[in-house]
């Protein structure tokens, strides 16, 4: 085998074509997955009323994510060695029931935050608790983002799991930053284009995701892991 053999795949632009082949093909699966969800939240109209069945279709997309977390942590950085579909379907094999054993709570506990807030004027409530009710959702969304992170990557049980998230969410404060900053980007997408843009950009924000999530996945893997 000559040099130019034994080189092939390891170069600049091999890296490139092998980074977006994988994100393509996470892409492709994470919608896939998520599809029989995603079908439904076509079907349902804007009313706050159907809040709970959203949540609902929301399910899937829990595993969905969490698939496609580990999928792009693990990915291949040599062309000649690519199999993200497996690794991608061997991670929601794995990973499908831990994942839903934290994204259900949070999906529930969204929704009622949501329905309060949609039927605020009904509770006779002072206006600051509107406020106070969007900033613990605000905060219960970026506990998910460490959350997923977490279930995704790592074995732990899932109180473990949620007791780490909350520990990071103040400890690493650049991460939680550049979670908010992901999550402000997929609202202000959504509102501002098209509902589908943040699923048809999913697997490279949760690329952005595991980059600002780094020093969380090295600190759990350092003091948490044998």
């Amino acid at each position: 085998m000559n040099a130019r053999t034994a080189g092939f795949g390891t170069g600049t632009l091999s890296r490139a074509s092998a980074l977006v082949h994988t994100v393509l093909t996470v892409e492709a699966l994470l919608l896939l997955a998520a599809s029989p969800g995603l079908a439904g939240l076509l079907l349902l109209g804007p009313d706050p009323a159907n809040l709970p069945l959203a949540a609902g279709c929301l399910l899937p997309l829990g595993p969905a994510l969490s698939a496609a977390l580990h999928a792009l942590h693990h990915r291949g950085r040599d062309l000649t060695e690519l199999h993200p579909a497996r690794a991608y379907l061997r991670a929601w094999r794995l990973n499908a029931v831990p994942a839903l054993k934290l994204w259900a709570p949070l999906l529930a506990w969204l929704t009622v935050i949501a329905f309060t807030l949609t039927h605020f004027a009904a509770t006779g409530l002072p206006g600051w608790w509107a406020l106070l009710l969007a900033a613990i959702g605000a905060g219960s969304l970026l506990w998910g983002a460490h959350a997923l992170v977490l279930t995704s990557l790592f074995a732990f049980r899932a109180r473990d799991t949620a007791r780490l998230a909350a520990h990071f969410l103040l400890r690493h404060g650049r991460a939680t930053l550049a979670a908010a900053s992901l999550l402000l980007l997929t609202a202000a997408s959504t509102a501002l284009l098209t509902e589908a843009l943040p699923a048809l950009l999913a697997a490279p924000l949760l690329l952005s995701l595991l980059h600002g999530s780094r020093s969380v996945i090295e600190q759990t893997r350092e003091d948490f892991t044998a």
